[in-house]
C-alpha cells in the first residue's frame, strides 16, 4: 500500500523546475555573450586591416574605385594610371594647362578659377607686361606692380621708359613701341612724331592755308567773322618761343607753347617749304624764311607750330582765333580763367564740328559753311584720325589747369545753358562768365 505524496515533496519539485530554468538561461546568455564578442572582434580585425593598407599607401580594392571619373574628359577611370591633382581624379594625359592647353608634368602648378596653369602661363595671363618693351613689368622695392598707364590709349608701360630716352609722340603722347619696324619721325626741334600722326601732319604755312581759310568760315557761322585779314605762319619751336618772349601781354600758361596769338610788331622766321624726311626718320631740306610782321591792327598775326596733325593744328588755330577776335571787338582786361576758358570753348566747338562731320551725324551751322573739298577730306579721315580727334577732345574735357581746365568748364556750362552770343554779352559787361 503506497503512501499518498506529500506537500513537502511538491514543493521540493517545483524549486528543481525553476533551478532547472535558471541553469537553461544562464547557458543561453554564455552563447549570446560569445557570439557577441566575437562580432566585435571581427569587426576590430577590419579597422585595423583597414588602417594598415592606408598606412601601406595601397590602392583600395579595385571593386571601391569602379566609381572614379576624370575631372577633365568625365570618362570612368579603371586601374590604368591616374593623378589626383586639386581634390580630384584625372587621367595623366588630361591635366592640362587652360592656357597654353599643353600637359603639366610639374608638381608644382598654378591654380586660378579652380583651373590648373604652368607657372609660366600664369604669369603670362596675370602679371601686366609693358606695351614698350613687353617684358614683365617689374615690381618696386615693396614687392608691388609699379607702372604707367595713360589714362586714354591705356598704354602701360614701364616707369623707367619715362626718363630712359624712350619716344613719346608730341601729338598723341604714345610711346614708341621697341622692335617694330615702324620708328618715330624726329623733327629738328627735339620733338618726337609717330607716322601716323604724320600722316595729316601740317608742315609749312602754305599748307596750312586751307584750313585756316575753313576756321574762318567757321567763326562766319557763328556770327562772328574776324573782318581783319590776319597773317598766319606755321613756325618752329624755337621762333614761337622767341616771339613769346617779345610779346608784352597775352597768358601763356601751358609746359609748351604750341600756339599764339601776336599783337606787337615782330620779325618771325616762317617756314616755307615743306621739309623731307631722310631714311632715318629725321627732317631734312627744311627752308624758313624771315617775315616782318607789321601791326595794322591789335593783332599782328597767329603763330602755330609747326608738324602737328591737321585735328590739333586747327584746335589750336580755332583758339588763337578766338584770342584774336577778342582782341579786335574790344573785350579789354579779361582773367585768365576767362580768356583761356571761352578761347577753349570755340577750339572746343570747331574740334567737335569736325568729329561730328567725320561720322556721318549733322553738323551745327557753324561748320554747313564748309567748302566741298574740306568735307572731301573730313569724309575721308582714317579710323585712327577720328580716335586721334576724340583724344585731343578727352585732352579739354580733362585739363586739370585752372585757366584752360577749370576756366573751359565754366565757359562750357554757360554757353550750354545760355548760348554763345549771351555768354559773350555777359562777358563783355561784367568780365565773367554767366552762372
Amino acid at each position: 500500500m503506497q503512501d499518498e505524496p506529500t506537500d513537502f515533496d511538491d514543493q521540493d519539485i517545483a524549486v528543481a523546475i525553476v533551478r532547472s530554468l535558471e541553469d537553461y538561461e544562464a547557458e543561453e546568455d554564455k552563447k549570446l555573450k560569445k557570439l557577441v564578442d566575437n562580432e566585435s572582434q571581427l569587426e576590430e580585425d577590419e579597422q585595423l586591416a583597414k588602417a594598415l593598407q592606408e598606412s601601406l599607401n595601397m590602392e583600395p580594392p579595385p571593386r571601391r574605385e569602379s566609381n572614379r571619373i576624370c575631372a577633365r574628359c568625365n570618362l570612368e577611370i579603371g586601374h590604368e594610371r591616374h593623378l589626383r591633382r586639386m581634390g580630384a581624379v584625372w587621367h595623366p594625359e588630361c591635366f592640362r594647362c587652360h592656357a597654353c592647353g599643353l600637359r603639366i608634368f610639374d608638381l608644382e602648378f598654378s591654380v586660378s578659377g579652380n583651373r590648373p596653369y604652368h607657372e609660366s602661363c600664369y604669369k603670362d595671363q596675370n602679371h601686366p607686361r609693358c606695351n614698350v618693351c613687353k617684358n614683365f613689368i617689374p615690381s618696386n622695392a615693396a614687392g608691388e606692380t609699379e607702372y604707367r598707364a595713360h589714362p586714354f590709349w591705356m598704354q602701360a608701360y614701364c616707369p623707367s621708359h619715362e626718363h630712359d630716352g624712350t619716344p613719346r609722340c608730341c601729338s598723341c603722347e604714345r610711346t614708341e613701341v621697341r622692335d617694330i619696324s615702324i620708328r618715330y619721325l624726329s623733327l629738328d626741334d627735339g620733338r618726337k612724331l609717330c607716322l601716323e600722326c604724320l600722316g595729316s601732319a601740317i608742315m609749312d604755312t602754305l599748307e596750312c592755308q586751307p584750313l585756316y581759310l575753313e576756321i574762318q568760315e567757321f567763326y562766319e557761322g557763328l556770327n562772328m567773322k574776324v573782318e581783319q585779314q590776319i597773317p598766319l605762319l606755321l613756325v618752329e619751336r624755337q621762333a614761337l618761343n622767341e616771339a613769346m618772349e617779345g610779346e608784352k601781354s597775352g597768358h601763356h600758361l601751358l609746359p609748351e607753347t604750341r600756339g599764339l596769338c601776336l599783337s606787337e610788331e615782330q620779325t618771325v622766321s616762317t617756314i616755307s617749304r615743306r621739309p623731307r624726311i631722310s631714311t632715318g626718320y629725321r627732317i631734312i631740306n627744311m627752308m624758313t624764311e624771315p617775315c616782318r610782321l607789321v601791326r595794322r591792327c591789335e593783332v599782328t598775326a597767329i603763330l602755330i607750330l609747326y608738324g602737328l596733325p591737321r585735328l590739333l593744328t586747327g584746335t589750336i588755330l580755332a583758339h588763337e582765333m578766338m584770342h584774336a577776335w577778342l582782341k579786335l571787338k574790344g573785350y579789354r582786361n579779361l582773367s585768365q580763367d576767362v580768356e583761356e576758358g571761352i578761347c577753349q570753348v570755340l577750339a572746343y566747338m570747331w574740334l567737335e564740328s569736325q568729329i561730328h562731320s567725320s561720322s556721318g551725324n549733322n553738323v551745327s551751322s557753324a561748320s554747313t559753311s564748309s567748302s566741298s573739298s574740306s568735307t572731301s577730306e573730313k569724309g575721308a579721315r582714317s579710323q585712327f584720325e577720328k580716335k586721334l580727334g576724340e583724344f585731343f577732345k578727352d585732352q579739354i574735357e580733362t585739363d586739370s589747369s585752372p585757366a584752360y581746365g577749370d576756366g573751359f568748364r565754366a565757359g562750357n556750362q554757360a554757353v550750354q545753358k545760355y548760348g554763345l552770343k549771351s555768354t559773350l554779352d555777359h562777358i563783355r559787361l561784367t568780365g565773367s562768365f554767366p552762372y
